[in-house]
């Protein structure tokens, strides 16, 4: 499922942005009766969804990342303290 067809500035948003959007889709399919009409929307939730889900994974990656860093500066000052 390709997510190039939703809006560009979905990109620019945040997680919490992103969500409260899918949270709006899905009041708005929950509020309809005939849900044959609704493919279109459903399907651009799913999209959206994706969206979300890269986004959340590059967060986490991000996390990791700094994680890492930080214990690393860590260890190495406290590996410093040792020697002295």
């Amino acid at each position: 499922m390709k997510d190039k067809n939703l809006p560009n500035d979905y990109n620019s948003l945040s997680l919490e942005e992103l969500t409260k959007k899918a949270n709006k889709m899905i009041e708005d399919l929950e509020s309809k009766k005939n849900l044959e009409n609704s493919i279109e929307n459903y399907q651009n939730l799913l999209k959206l969804n994706n969206i979300i889900e890269k986004k959340f994974q590059k967060d986490v990656k991000n996390i990791n990342e700094k994680t890492k860093e930080n214990i690393s500066k860590i260890t190495s000052k406290k590996n410093e303290k040792k020697i002295k």
